[in-house]
Order: structure tokens, then C-alpha cells, then sequence
């Protein structure tokens, strides 16, 4: 059997999305995950899968937000690739604040203008912001409005990548669990296993997620949504046929149990504010999601010359907004026999591309 150029272990988003673009690169790679082909055990299956470099700007340094737009432009081309068609929709984000958080939309603009020169960011009154999203019903006299932001179908996209895999003929190994000391072989060893590498990695910390899906055929949302509110920033972000995501809740846990009831009362009601009708719309499902996160909040890579093993971890809250550019600078790194080189483009990666031991 041919030894791989690439053994990619931890198929969630970034994994799958690795394998995929070096499969297509002309690499020779196998793909290892705990959980299955559908995602299902990964960070992104709970995910909103926004797309929104100019909103994170609230609380994302402008590398961040450099990266984000880099990854926005790739998107459309990824999608595009991909066997399966895969919802998506770039209408932009509608930052809403209530009269008396008027001190957060101000406090928005202060940020954007100091971390992203390219934003587009536009005032819009209330009649222009009825034109843009009727679904408000004329109830914010002011919003700001970011074009061109995007969204994609988070489950859709895990399931069209794993069909791209099979097309490919990457040789994927579902529920396969692979344990720190039997590293499968391959030239390069890629660890994307997220959480899972704590081991490995002691820094991670978990940064819990509660994510809401609700149908509601009757509310149609053309915009993602997001309310600038001192504790409670909950974004709705509308997908096909009549179902919506609502999230919001960053909590420092690494708890992966059911969405507690303090958690659902605070979303929903969030939600609520933004659009009363949600009052009538039917909950299809809470989830929860561990993301992985670094001290310093943003993404990094280790490699380990001596075990040849290139672990990727700490995209955060930002695994929609930032993988396909930390996919695109891993590839940059491994030539054709798997050989980290750096190519210098991002900072907040750049730090660790140093060769340096196994965390």
C-alpha cells in the first residue's frame, strides 16, 4: 500500500476542508474522524456557518478580520467545486441595537473603522431599513448595514465535502478513533481534531456555544441579524425553506450537556425582541458546541519535525470565517512531499511557524 502524502486526523470542518483542497492539489491523503461522514461530532455541525469578517470586527482584532475577507472571496470559488450544491447567501449582516443600547452601535462603528479599512458599512433609516428587511416591521428607527457578508448551510456543507471526498477517492476512515501514540503513517501527519487534541495542545480551552433551530415558513429574513446589546448579542441567521439559526451565547466551559434553561430563556427571548413573530415559529432543536480556543483567541499551527505531525488548532468562534484561509496557508506550508515552509501572510499563524517539540 502507497504510504499517504497527508494523513489528516479530525474531520470537522477544517479537517474535511484540508483534505479535500490537497486531494485536489494532487496530494495523496487519508482522513481519520471519531464521528461520521454527515459532521455530527464536530464544532461546526452546531455552528450558523456565517461569514461575517465586518461583524466580528466587535470583538476580533483587524488580523482577524483581514483573514475573514480572504476567506469570503474563497468561499464562493470552494463552493462552486463541490459536487453537491450547497445553500448559501450573501445579503449581508443588519446590526440592530434597541434605543436605549444606542452606546453599543456606536461603540460597533468605533471598532470597525480602527480594524477594517475595506468595510462597507452603511447607516440605513427606518424606511430604508424597511425596504431591506420588511420582517422588522419599521421597529428600529436606524441599523447598520454590512453588504455583502455571507452565510452558508453549515450540515449541508459538511455532507457536500464528504461527497467531494468520495469523488476524489480520498480513503476516509469514519468513526475511527486514533489515539496520540499510533499516529497513522503518512509523510505529514495533519492534527485537526479541535478539542480532541488537548492532549497534545494544554492550552486549548473550550468556549461553549448554545444554538437554537427554529421553522418558521411565515417570517421571511433576507439579511442575517444581529442585535448590538451589552450581554445579549444574539444573531438570526435565516436559512431555506422557512428555518432560521439563532445563537449567541459565548460561555468560557468546556460542558458539552444539553442547552440548560437560563440559556434557552436568554435566546429565545433575545430573538424575540429582534422579531415578535418568532413568538409562533416551532423549535426544531437546541444544540450545544465546544469550540477550540487558544490564550490569545486566535488560530495557530505547532510542527513537530521530529514525529512529523502538523497540528492546527484554535479557530475559536471563527471556524466558517477563517478555515478556508488557514486550509489555503497549510497547503502553502506542505510542498509536494509534505515539508512545512512559511509563507509569512498571517501573523497570528505565523508566531508558531517555527519548528517547535510537541505541546
Amino acid at each position: 500500500m502507497t504510504t499517504p502524502d497527508i494523513a489528516v486526523v479530525g474531520g470537522g470542518l477544517l479537517g474535511r476542508l484540508l483534505a479535500w483542497r490537497a486531494s485536489r492539489a494532487g496530494l495523496k491523503v487519508t482522513l481519520y474522524d471519531a464521528a461520521g461522514r454527515l459532521g455530527e461530532g464536530s464544532a461546526a455541525w452546531a455552528a450558523a456557518g456565517m461569514i461575517t469578517p465586518a461583524a466580528e470586527a466587535l470583538d476580533s482584532d483587524a488580523e482577524i478580520v483581514a483573514m475573514g475577507r480572504n476567506s469570503l472571496a474563497l468561499w464562493p470559488q470552494w463552493l462552486a467545486e463541490l459536487p453537491t450544491p450547497v445553500f448559501y447567501r450573501d445579503a449581508g449582516s443588519l446590526m440592530l441595537w434597541h434605543r436605549e443600547d444606542v452606546g453599543e452601535a456606536r461603540r460597533f462603528e468605533s471598532m470597525l473603522s480602527s480594524r477594517d479599512s475595506r468595510s462597507a458599512l452603511k447607516t440605513v433609516d427606518s424606511a430604508t431599513l424597511q425596504t431591506l428587511e420588511p420582517a422588522l416591521e419599521g421597529r428600529f428607527p436606524q441599523a447598520l448595514y454590512l453588504p455583502g457578508e455571507a452565510q452558508v448551510d453549515n450540515r449541508g456543507l459538511l455532507a457536500a465535502v464528504a461527497d467531494a471526498l468520495d469523488v476524489a477517492g480520498v480513503e476516509c476512515h469514519w468513526h475511527t478513533t486514533v489515539d496520540d501514540h499510533e499516529l497513522p503513517g503518512a509523510g505529514v501527519v495533519v492534527d485537526c481534531r479541535g478539542m480532541g487534541a488537548r492532549r497534545d495542545w494544554p492550552q486549548l480551552r473550550g468556549v461553549r456555544g448554545e444554538v437554537a433551530r427554529l421553522y418558521a415558513p411565515d417570517v421571511e429574513v433576507r439579511h442575517m441579524l444581529r442585535l448590538l446589546h451589552p450581554r445579549y448579542a444574539v444573531y438570526v441567521v435565516p436559512r431555506a425553506e422557512g428555518r432560521l439559526v439563532v445563537g449567541a451565547t459565548s460561555i468560557e466551559s468546556d460542558d458539552r450537556s444539553e442547552v440548560s434553561v437560563r440559556g434557552a430563556l436568554e435566546l429565545l427571548s433575545s430573538a424575540y425582541s429582534l422579531l415578535p413573530a418568532l413568538g409562533e415559529a416551532r423549535i426544531l432543536e437546541f444544540s450545544t458546541q465546544v469550540r477550540p480556543a487558544l490564550p490569545d483567541n486566535k488560530p495557530a499551527f505547532h510542527f513537530d519535525r521530529e514525529h512529523r505531525v502538523l497540528r492546527i488548532n484554535g479557530l475559536y468562534r471563527h471556524g466558517f470565517l477563517l478555515s478556508p484561509t488557514v486550509v489555503e496557508e497549510a497547503l502553502m506550508w506542505l510542498s509536494a512531499t509534505g515539508e512545512p515552509r512559511a509563507s509569512g501572510r498571517w501573523e497570528c499563524l505565523c508566531d508558531a511557524l517555527e519548528v517547535v517539540p510537541a505541546c
